[in-house]
């Protein structure tokens, strides 16, 4: 006997989550309901599964729409970072993510260690583009110029 359930989570052989799928009544049983894969199908689970996915959905609106303002005060952005320099010009340790991000904090602008990617620690003076990625699908070019301190 099939029974139809709506899937919790996403199940490379049933389907995508929210999609109401028939299931024999022994796999939901023994396998879908003790995992939290699926539940019953009932007019009120789907509502409130309904309910669950419109906020799910607003909410990543509201992040996507914080990172593209994050976005654009990057882009706007060019930092100045003063390091202390030895002989030749050269840097005494090198400037990590984590230094771009104490000083993109001093400028009031909101961004995850995690989502400042360099290609390797910027071990020279100059000029540098740097890669924030605020989400998943946006990324910004900030502009950093290592100066010596003075």
């Amino acid at each position: 006997m099939d029974i139809q359930v709506v899937l919790i989570q996403d199940d490379a052989k049933l389907g995508k989550r929210g999609q109401v799928v028939k299931v024999s009544s022994g796999y939901a049983t023994n396998f879908l309901f003790p995992h939290n894969k699926a539940k019953h199908a009932t007019p009120a689970n789907l509502k409130l599964f309904e309910a669950e996915k419109a906020r799910a959905d607003k909410d990543s609106a509201e992040r996507l729409a914080a990172a593209n303002q994050t976005k654009e005060k990057l882009e706007k952005l060019s930092l100045v970072l003063e390091v202390l320099t030895g002989e030749g010009e050269k840097l005494y340790g090198a400037v990590t993510s984590q230094d771009i991000l104490q000083a993109l904090q001093s400028k009031a602008i909101a961004v995850d260690k995690k989502e400042i990617h360099l290609a390797e620690p910027i071990r020279k003076l100059g000029n540098y583009e740097v890669t924030v990625k605020p989400h998943a699908t946006i990324s910004a070019k900030l502009k950093i110029a290592v100066i010596k301190k003075k």
